[in-house]
């Protein structure tokens, strides 16, 4: 019983942080009714900054990192990228009223991964002194890539059979439009910053101290835009509620679990298998939509963008990563 009220204990503690807070606070603001607004250009432009920082630190990491280390992470990414595609497809895709599309398509944004939770985990996870190897958050492109592209093949095999055509499916074009998404773009650019020059100054002066601001701005974005959300969210099934609501979890435990295989294994710091965990949780909402709408053009955004940024980003910020620090701390005595 004493090991659960501590548990307790310390998932209060995380609600209690300023990254949720804000994201709580934008919710509670848009709710009262605020007509406050942030224009979108400064939302992009606060994601392209935290996901440049966020790859710079990891590409600097992977210049002094041992591959080897790296090698079973990243396939359990992947493998949990594709599973969580699989597994809304054979559940929500497969329920009464919901179009298989639909579904699929809702799939594929849960398994893709947000770069704003992913910059979010890892000021929590600073904050609480939980180290993880920096290398840890280029296990995002294994994740998300895998996933939009098996959500839009499972998707387009659907709609082919369904119309009787015996068209086959391009995969290239997909992991292109993925690649060349603004997300994964500004992430990979920074990876590729940090391992082939030298950016420690700059990242030392400009983007460091900058980070946790521009990320209390964004929780706050994030946090009315998922109260506008929920009207879009109204428009379709119920069962989009429920599985935006639970799945998220459900996920990121998935992938605690096998992280821990690998903590056990290979040595994946408590961290980093927190870190996977967030990833897991998470729904992107920056390179997933569009991508989904050009793959799955027949696919309503309202299901699956609805569902993800109105209760989906919500739950995997303000529920999983205490959720998976307090596992952590509790299994792995982090």
């Amino acid at each position: 019983m004493e090991v659960f009220i501590d548990f307790g204990a310390r998932f209060l503690h995380q609600l209690q942080s300023p990254t949720l807070a804000f994201l709580l606070g934008g919710i509670l603001i848009a709710a009262l009714g605020s007509r406050l607004t942030i224009p979108d250009a400064i939302y992009k432009f606060i994601v392209f900054m935290l996901l440049l920082k966020v790859g710079l630190k990891g590409g600097m990491a992977i210049g002094e990192a041992d591959l080897a280390a790296m090698l079973l992470p990243a396939l359990i990414a992947v493998f949990v990228g594709c599973m969580i595609v699989v597994i809304g497809r054979y559940t929500l895709a497969m329920l009464p009223g919901i179009r298989t599309e639909d579904g699929i398509a809702t799939a594929g944004l849960f398994g893709a991964v947000s770069g704003s939770t992913l910059a979010a985990g890892t000021v929590v996870l600073e904050s609480e002194g939980l180290t993880y190897e920096p290398w840890a958050v280029a296990l995002y492109p294994f994740m998300d890539i895998p996933a939009l592209v098996l959500a839009i093949v499972l998707a387009s095999v659907y709609l082919k059979k369904k119309s009787g055509s015996g068209e086959q499916v391009q995969i290239w074009p997909i992991i292109k439009e993925s690649l060349q998404g603004p997300a994964l773009s500004a992430l990979l650019l920074g990876i590729a910053l940090g391992l082939f020059t030298n950016p420690e100054k700059v990242f030392a002066s400009f983007y460091e101290p900058l980070f946790r601001g521009l990320l209390s701005v964004l929780m706050l974005i994030m946090g009315i835009e998922a109260y506008a959300r929920l009207n879009e969210l109204r428009r379709v099934a119920h069962w989009f509620a429920v599985y935006a609501a639970v799945m998220p979890i459900v996920h990121g435990l998935i992938a605690f679990g096998l992280g821990y295989v690998a903590h056990v294994l290979v040595g994946f710091s408590p961290g980093g298998v927190v870190l996977l965990a967030i990833i897991a949780g998470s729904s992107s909402d920056i390179s997933g939509p569009p991508t989904l709408r050009a793959g799955i053009p027949t696919a309503n955004p309202s299901s699956y963008i609805g569902s993800s940024t109105s209760i989906g980003t919500p739950v995997a910020i303000a529920i999983g990563i205490p959720l998976y620090i307090g596992l952590a701390q509790l299994v792995m005595g982090a």
